[in-house]
This record gives C-alpha cells, sequence and structure tokens, in this order.
C-alpha cells in the first residue's frame, strides 16, 4: 500500500527512470503504434494457432450499467439518453415516415476512457515529450500525434495469454494496493502450464473490475488505492526484453494506483507506454474467461481489438474479442 504519511518528497519521473531502455526510434521517426509493430502476420497466425474449440469470450464491460461504471476517481460515468422512442410517438412528436414506421434513438455522454479502452501513446508523459518523442505541446486540443486513431487503424490482433494473479493466489479479488510484480507474472504463468513468450499480449486478473459490482461504490472509491503491478527497473527491463505489445488488466490504471516505494503516481505509464511504446488496455472484464481456463486448462487464445477511431483521442472504447 502506499504509504500516506511520507515526508519527504517524491523522485521526479525523469529521476525514476533515469538509464531504463527505451524504444523510441526503434520504429522510425514517425512511429504512432510502439510495441504493436511487434504483431506481424507470424503473430497473428501464432495467435490463430491457439484456437482450439471456437469459444468467443467479450472483454468489455457493460456501458451504462444501472450500477454505474467503474471509472478513474473524478471521471463521470457514461450516461445514455433516449432522444426517440414511443413515447414520442404517442405524444404526437415523433416524426411521420411513409408507410408508417417507428423507431428509437439515443445518444451516451462518456469519458473516451470511461469504459474498456485503449490508452493513446501520447496519453501520459512527463518533461515536455510523449511517446517517440514528439513535443508534448502537440496534445494541445487533440492529440496531433501518438493519438489513439494509428492504434485503431491497425488493430491489435495476436497471442494472449492470461495471468490470473487472484485465482493463483487463493482469492476471489486482490485487495487495495496489493502488488505484484514480473516475478509472480512467471510464477503464476508456471503454475498455469504455460509461458510468457515474445510479442506476446498480456492479460492480468485481479478480480478488481468484476468486484465493483459486488460492492458498495462508496466503499469502491474510498482511499482509493488499486491491486497492480508495482514499478521496479527490473520489471521494466522484463517488459522490453520480452518485447511484450499489449499490456491488458481488469483495472483502471494498469498497475498499482501510487508506487509504494516512491509515491510516485503511475510510473508504468511512463516506463512501459511512454518510453517502451507497449498498448495498455484497461478496465477489461476478465472473470468469465478466467473461469473457463481455469476449467479447461487453456490459457492462451487468439487475441483481437479494434479500439475506436477517434480523431485526436486521448484514449477510445473498445471491446476485445478473444477465441479460444
Amino acid at each position: 500500500m502506499c504509504d500516506c504519511n511520507k515526508t519527504h518528497p517524491s523522485p521526479h519521473m525523469s529521476v525514476l527512470l533515469d538509464g531504463l531502455p527505451t524504444n523510441w526510434g526503434r520504429w522510425g521517426a514517425e512511429d504512432e503504434v510502439g510495441a504493436l509493430n511487434f504483431l506481424t502476420p507470424a503473430e497473428v497466425m501464432r495467435g490463430v494457432a491457439s484456437v482450439r474449440s471456437g469459444k468467443i469470450f467479450t472483454l468489455q464491460v457493460q456501458m451504462g450499467h444501472p450500477k454505474g461504471d467503474p471509472v478513474w476517481p473524478g471521471r463521470h460515468p457514461a450516461q445514455r439518453f433516449n432522444i426517440m422512442d414511443k413515447g414520442h410517438f404517442l405524444c404526437g412528436d415523433g416524426p411521420e415516415f411513409p408507410g408508417g414506421h417507428e423507431y428509437a434513438d439515443d445518444v451516451m455522454f462518456l469519458y473516451l476512457q470511461g469504459s474498456t479502452q485503449y490508452d493513446a501513446l501520447g496519453h501520459v508523459w512527463y518533461g515536455d515529450q510523449i511517446w517517440n518523442g514528439y513535443d508534448a505541446r502537440s496534445t494541445s486540443g487533440a492529440l496531433k500525434k501518438a493519438s489513439v486513431l494509428p492504434l485503431a487503424e491497425r488493430g491489435v490482433v495476436g497471442r494472449g495469454v492470461l495471468i490470473d494473479i487472484a485465482r493463483h493466489r487463493g482469492k476471489a479479488v486482490l485487495e487495495k494496493g496489493e502488488t505484484f510484480n514480473h516475478l509472480d507474472l512467471e510464477a503464476v504463468a508456471k503454475a498455469q502450464g504455460i509461458e510468457i513468450l515474445p510479442h506476446d499480449i498480456l492479460l492480468v486478473r485481479t478480480g478488481w473490475i468484476g468486484s465493483f459490482y459486488d460492492r458498495d461504490p462508496a466503499e469502491f472509491y474510498n482511499d482509493f488505492r488499486e491491486p497492480g503491478l508495482t514499478f521496479s527497473r527490473e520489471l521494466v527491463e522484463w517488459f522490453h526484453e520480452r518485447e511484450i505489445a499489449n499490456l491488458v488488466t481488469d483495472t483502471i490504471a494498469n498497475e498499482v494506483t501510487s508506487d509504494p516505494e516512491t509515491g510516485v503516481v503511475v510510473p508504468l505509464h511512463c516506463a512501459l507506454m511512454r518510453n517502451l511504446g507497449i498498448a495498455f488496455t484497461e478496465i477489461a472484464a476478465l472473470d468469465a474467461l478466467a473461469e473457463d481456463c481455469a476449467a479447461d486448462g487453456q490459457w492462451t487464445f487468439l487475441y483481437t481489438a479494434a479500439p475506436l477511431k477517434v480523431v485526436g483521442g486521448s484514449g477510445a472504447p473498445v471491446n476485445p474479442v478473444v477465441i479460444k
């Protein structure tokens, strides 16, 4: 857990991450999709080779759930409103069409990162540069570089591997602020009888998002500290060496909310996404998939995703589809 009684200041991100690897320039000066470049046609076929039964799982949480939607504190859940339905026609306010058909229509107001979503590589930065060295001022008004659009135009397809940390620890859901690292990921993979390989799409289940629907929202957000990966230089090197293409978790931030050693907030967004170009997928619904994987012992599969094509967006909703 974060030590909220720390009296010493947290180090600046540039100091914390000094000397760690980056992938800037690896795919050229104009690259905007980062580690998704690892997902070549050969990697797509490796994912296809993981399909055994044809079972399908969708990983997006419901939008506009009656209980609300799990979002980062300070953001508002999605709100949907009817603007046309039977009531309008009963009141004589509906338009008349030849043939007499009627219809329903609605709108939704939401944060682009207020559901299961992909972060743009330019979503988080420190100093004056975003992914690949682009000027952070390019984010003004809209992301002119490293927005979510290039990720959406490309699409994401490859071999997915699920690491069920919660089940391995004998819990339905990890505790607030409970941490794990790359060594834990490898230990769980070994226990599940699999190996995390280069260019994998890494899915990590903590049970956190699923628990939102079973607990009081005030308790969920009180003293908000998500469980998750915790920063270390060794962990960053591990992700770099394995060339992980995409990190997917059932948490809102893909990492423990603040680093328990330094107090720095979301350092992995900077170390893995800004510097290594690893795509981040957050708020994924992994419980049903995990239940099935535990039942049949198959923890690898074809993972596919295509976030919405939002021009200049810092993120976009997505409904990933897994095929086992």
